[in-house]
């Protein structure tokens, strides 16, 4: 069996994204989209739970063993890891993701130039949408990061965890981290107003006061980031509503059309040569998205971006077909995206 910091090391030699360790199989690491035995024993539950344990202290083991789940950071010589425990079936495992060492650049991920423009914002808020795994950390790090490069800003980020770790160039970077450096989303935000701050960036939209707070902050004159778990565009409305008490929607729906300057929406599509790139629908909020906003016709958005390339709008069925014009993606993983996005 492997050692944890052999493990660690031979799978970021490969190139993994992430190390999967569970009790009755081999320890698996996924490469580009797929899942590679790298054992050719299976794991004891005692083996399991060795190899999950050696990442813990004493005292997360004790919180681990009470709560059932555990979420961490991990760092070593190597770089930097998120890890999740947990009970599989009654035993011990634990998924380890492997953080890129720096932030990837808006060129390195190949995202559309008018994500740049959107960075560039010096009020408002901009939200980075997509379902889980879509890359949206990545994109918001990537945003902080072309900020950093070109202009003098303070940037204060507030994050559960911190997983892409930027170092001060142009402008000053504060990345606070949930139950290390603030108590919570909320918390965290509210001290973030008084540290005069030119950028906030939210590592999630989690609750309502949470989206309150940065609405607020956002319509009085501080650049808000963040992300959002949604399925599509035309959902957003829907989804923040959701968190709000019924008689604040109307509310919400004024702030909102107010102060939101962008989304830009993401699906991660397998490529041909084994990797991943985001295919993004962005939506730029002229007065036309404003008017939906207020009046409760989010499935019109959609609308909106089609008729809207003069304002930098970009459509998912356009990006996608960028890529696959590009050659980069297959027929079959364009469908399976494109079928969501079709009336």
């Amino acid at each position: 069996m492997m050692y944890i910091k052999e493990l660690l090391g031979y799978a970021r030699s490969q190139g993994a994204a992430d190390i999967h360790v569970i009790a009755g199989a081999p320890i698996h690491i996924r490469v580009g989209r797929d899942l590679k035995a790298i054992t050719k024993e299976t794991l004891s539950v005692e083996q399991s739970r060795e190899l999950s344990y050696a990442l813990l202290s004493e005292q997360q083991r004790e919180e681990f063993e009470r709560n059932l789940d555990y979420d961490l950071m991990h760092t070593d010589e190597q770089g930097r890891y998120r890890i999740n425990i947990g009970y599989f079936s009654g035993a011990v495992g634990c998924v380890i993701r492997i953080l890129p060492d720096v932030p990837k650049t808006v060129a390195e991920l190949k995202l559309p130039k008018v994500i740049c423009k959107c960075a560039e914002f010096t009020k408002g808020l901009v939200l980075i949408t997509g379902s889980t795994s879509q890359g949206k950390t990545t994109t918001m790090s990537a945003m902080i990061d072309h900020v950093n490069e070109k202009k003098k800003r303070h940037v204060v980020t507030i994050e559960d965890p911190i997983e892409y770790v930027h170092t001060n160039k142009k402008s000053v970077v504060r990345q606070r981290e949930i139950g290390k450096d603030t108590a919570g989303f909320y918390n965290g935000l509210r001290a973030a107003l008084r540290q005069d701050p030119d950028i906030i960036a939210i590592g999630e939209m989690r609750d309502y006061e949470t989206i309150k707070i940065a609405l607020t902050a956002a319509e009085t004159g501080v650049f808000v980031l963040s992300t959002l778990h949604i399925i599509s565009i035309d959902k957003i409305i829907e989804r923040l509503v959701s968190y709000a008490p019924a008689e604040e929607e109307l509310h919400l729906r004024f702030l909102l059309a107010d102060c939101l300057q962008a989304v830009i929406h993401q699906e991660l599509m397998p490529t041909k040569d084994g990797g991943k790139r985001a295919a993004c629908e962005i939506l730029m909020v002229t007065d036309a998205a404003k008017n939906i906003i207020r009046r409760r016709g989010a499935f019109m958005l959609r609308n909106v971006i089609t008729s809207g390339k003069r304002y930098d709008m970009i459509s998912m069925q356009d990006s996608v077909d960028a890529l696959l014009k590009e050659g980069v993606i297959s027929e079959d993983a364009a469908n399976s995206v494109l079928v969501n996005y079709r009336n």
